[in-house]
C-alpha cells in the first residue's frame, strides 16, 4: 500500500477518499476492518465519526514490521471479520467496501467462502482493486536514502469480481486517485436510501373573525356618533 502510483501513495489516497466518503454520510453506522495476513477490527460500528476518523488517520502500514499483523493478504478473513460486525445489524442496507492492492494468499477462510457467508446475511460487498496496470513505483530505504523500484501490480480481479457478484455488489478498478474518488462517489449513489415523504396541509378560512371585528367596530362607531359624539348644530 506504500506504492506511489496513487498520490501521494496508495494508503494515503485511500485514507483521504474514505474520509470524504464518511463525512458525506453523517448518519451511517460505519466501522473499520484492517487486514494483511490476518484481520482485526480497527474501529467497531459507530455513528461517532470523530472517533472513526481518528482511528482511520492513525492506521499505518508498518503493522507487519512491528509484529502487529502477519504478512500477506487475507481477503477472506477481512470479509469474515466485517461480517461478524454487520450480521446482527437491523439496518435496511448492510454493505462492506473491500479495498485491496493484492491477491489472497493467506487466511483460513477463502474469499469466495467469505462472500457466501456475507450473502447469507444479506450483506453486499463492493470490491475495489487499487493500483495501476503493470508496475508501480515502490519506495525502499537503501543506505539512508530512498530509492524506487518498479514492482508488479498483482490484483486478482477474477476473485474480486466473483465476491461482488455473489453478494449483489460491484467490482471496481481504481488505477489513480481520481478514479478511486469516482468509485466511492458511485457507491455513495448506489447506497442512497430513497424515502417517500407525504406532506399534508390543513386549510381553513380565517377571514370570518376579522369580518366580525370590522362589523362590531362599525356598529360601535355609529352608536358613539349617535350618542356621546353626537354633534349639535
Amino acid at each position: 500500500m506504500l506504492a506511489e502510483d496513487l498520490k501521494p501513495n496508495r494508503v494515503q489516497a485511500a485514507r483521504n477518499v474514505a474520509v470524504e466518503f464518511i463525512s458525506g454520510r453523517p448518519s451511517d453506522n460505519i466501522g473499520l476492518t484492517v487486514f494483511a495476513g490476518e484481520a482485526y477490527t480497527q474501529c467497531p460500528m459507530t455513528v461517532d465519526h470523530a472517533v472513526l476518523l481518528n482511528m482511520l488517520n492513525g492506521m499505518s502500514c508498518d503493522m507487519v514490521e512491528r509484529g502487529l499483523l502477519e504478512d500477506g493478504t487475507a481477503i477472506g478473513m477481512g470479509i469474515a471479520n466485517a461480517v461478524t460486525r454487520l450480521k446482527d445489524s437491523k439496518a435496511k442496507s448492510k454493505v462492506i467496501i473491500l479495498l485491496t492492492d493484492g491477491s489472497n494468499n493467506r487466511g483460513d477462510i477463502s474469499p469466495n467462502t467469505a462472500a457466501d457467508i456475507a450473502h447469507s446475511f444479506g450483506i453486499r460487498v463492493y470490491t475495489i482493486g487499487v493500483g495501476t496496470n503493470g508496475t508501480a513505483p515502490y519506495p525502499m530505504r537503501v543506505g539512508g536514502r530512498t530509492e524506487y523500484i518498479n514492482v508488479p501490480v498483482e490484483i486478482d480481479t477474477k476473485t474480486l469480481a466473483s465476491i461482488a457478484g455473489k453478494t449483489d455488489g460491484e467490482f471496481y478498478r481504481a488505477t489513480n486517485t481520481e478514479k478511486l474518488r469516482e468509485v466511492y462517489r458511485e457507491i455513495d449513489k448506489l447506497e442512497k436510501t430513497k424515502m417517500k415523504v407525504s406532506s399534508y396541509s390543513k386549510r381553513y378560512e380565517a377571514f370570518g373573525m376579522f369580518l366580525w371585528i370590522a362589523v362590531i367596530a362599525l356598529i360601535v362607531e355609529i352608536l358613539l356618533r349617535a350618542t356621546v359624539l353626537k354633534r349639535i348644530p
